[in-house]
């Protein structure tokens, strides 16, 4: 009996895999609540940094102020650092953490 022929993969091509595999996990960029900035203040570097209208930012902000701390967004670690480092560059004390 012949045996079965296995896939072969043409050279140059990549096989199709699950795109849920192939995805980055993502990383989550959190601002934690600090006794120094106030909160207009924080409202405007979330503004300025994420481009988001006021209302988004406040709402960031006040979490940050009761909770402690507040996720602002999912992204690759380039990004991710890349906003931490922004954050940070305003005094406000930022962090990612793997998602």
């Amino acid at each position: 009996m012949p045996e079965p022929e296995q896939p072969v993969t043409a050279p140059g091509t990549r096989e199709e895999t699950d795109p849920e595999e192939s995805q980055e996990p993502g990383y989550y960029v959190i601002c934690w609540n600090d006794p120094i900035n106030l909160m207009d203040y924080v409202t405007h570097v979330f503004q300025t940094v994420f481009g988001w209208p006021k209302s988004k930012a406040e709402h960031h902000m006040m979490q940050v102020h009761q909770r402690g701390k507040s996720v602002l967004v999912r992204e690759s670690l380039e990004r991710a650092e890349h906003y931490v480092h922004q954050l940070r560059k305003y005094q406000l004390h930022a962090t990612l953490e793997k998602g």
